[in-house]
């Protein structure tokens, strides 16, 4: 069996999905191009050695509509031959890729391989290839009675089930928010960030910091999901989230060089990061958030380790009691969750936030000089892809 490693892995500044957001006037496939002509050329890497590129996008509708990875390729005068497909696993969905990408590779069928992820929010609104459909069906409807929730709702669910208050949720938004700044100020994000040229300036820096956020400012927001109808369902809910202490809706797209060993090795390039072990589970998909406990439990078992033996854990912050609940039912180490902020202040571009994730962990892991690290991310349906990386020196 070949061995894929980590090559390089790199990310767009994120930016805020409004109207004048810095990338917000730059196509997708625009946006995305400029990654992965960035990734070849910094690994001088002949493009046509390339077997494939697996592109994680969520709302393929609209711009996002055509094969945004094929499209990316072609527009950054890559080679034709080289071909492209379009995994949605939801906000995994470029997590799903590097594990796809990682599978082909250990299967002989490929020597490299680039995942990537692309969302541009601000152009495609989330739910933009749902609207005004039924996307369940009858029987669906039937086994799961009265009916689902949308994730908010799984997020107050699934704080009112740990014991999580507003203060905190909102206590742990805050820490993001400084942790990001803190890493940005200090150059930490530096390496990982590859400049975007929009049609009205270069984005070097992410724009979706907020260094000011405290948890009193956050406390005078407003929880957006409470309704008389859910509180008369769920009346052990709260009603806590809240815009400040859930994930900012973001443009941005992200790329890992995947490739065997072998060839890596042969190309005289370094093998940054292996792959220790990865999984993908189902939770309950009314509380649709939780999955990333199990997937956890699953992937350490497989690669017969504890949590203790990890020194980065990266979960995805689609809502603050997202981490919250995992840290609290696994009794994981604060000071080792999300350490650069996470997606409360780096915002979640939905089909690239796995890999912007495993890119932040990877580079966090080489500066500290530490060996193992743990991604996992909630996804819509009560799902949850995890990986452990291990750096290698």
């Amino acid at each position: 069996m070949k061995i894929p490693v980590i090559v390089d892995a790199i990310r767009s500044p994120m930016a805020r999905a409004k109207p004048d957001g810095a990338l917000a006037e730059l196509h997708p496939v625009d946006l995305l191009s400029q990654v992965l002509e960035q990734l070849v050329a910094r690994n001088q890497l002949d493009p046509g050695t390339v077997d494939d590129v697996i592109c994680g996008c969520v709302s393929q509708a609209g711009e996002q509509a055509g094969t945004p990875g094929r499209l990316a390729w072609l527009a950054a005068g890559l080679p034709a031959h080289v071909p492209s497909t379009t995994i949605d696993r939801k906000c995994g969905s470029s997590q799903q890729a590097v594990h796809f990408a990682a599978q082909a590779i250990m299967s002989g069928t490929q020597d490299i391989v680039i995942a990537c992820g692309v969302e541009s929010m601000s152009r495609v609104p989330m739910g933009s290839s749902r609207m005004g459909k039924n996307t369940t069906g009858a029987r669906f409807d039937e086994r799961y009675a009265p009916g689902l929730v949308g994730q908010g709702v799984s997020a107050d669910l699934v704080a009112a089930k740990w014991g999580l208050s507003r203060s905190d949720l909102d206590a742990y938004a805050a820490r993001s928010h400084q942790r990001a700044h803190a890493a940005q100020s200090s150059g930490a994000f530096a390496r990982e960030i590859v400049s975007i040229r929009s049609p009205q300036a270069l984005v070097s820096a992410d724009e979706t910091i907020r260094a000011s956020t405290t948890p009193e400012k956050l406390a005078g927001l407003k929880a957006v999901f409470e309704s008389e109808e859910l509180s008369a369902r769920f009346p052990q809910i709260q009603w806590s989230t809240t815009a400040g202490n859930a994930s900012q809706m973001t443009d941005g797209a992200s790329a890992m060089l995947i490739m065997s060993e072998e060839r890596a090795l042969q190309l005289g390039l370094r093998p940054r990061a292996r792959f220790v072990a990865f999984d993908v589970v189902g939770d309950d998909p009314l509380y649709m958030l939780t999955a990333p406990i199990p997937a956890t439990q699953r992937v350490l078992a497989k690669a017969r380790m504890q949590l203790g033996d990890i020194a980065h854990y990266e979960i995805n912050e689609a809502f603050a009691s997202v981490p919250l609940a995992w840290q609290k039912e696994l009794g994981a180490d604060g000071e080792r969750l999300n350490p650069r902020g996470g997606a409360i202040a780096l915002g979640h571009p939905l089909g690239a936030s796995g890999l912007r994730l495993m890119t932040t962990m990877l580079h966090a892991l080489e500066d500290s000089g530490q060996r193992y690290g743990l991604q996992s991310m909630c996804e819509a349906g009560g799902m949850a892809n995890a990986t452990i990386i291990e750096v290698l020196r």
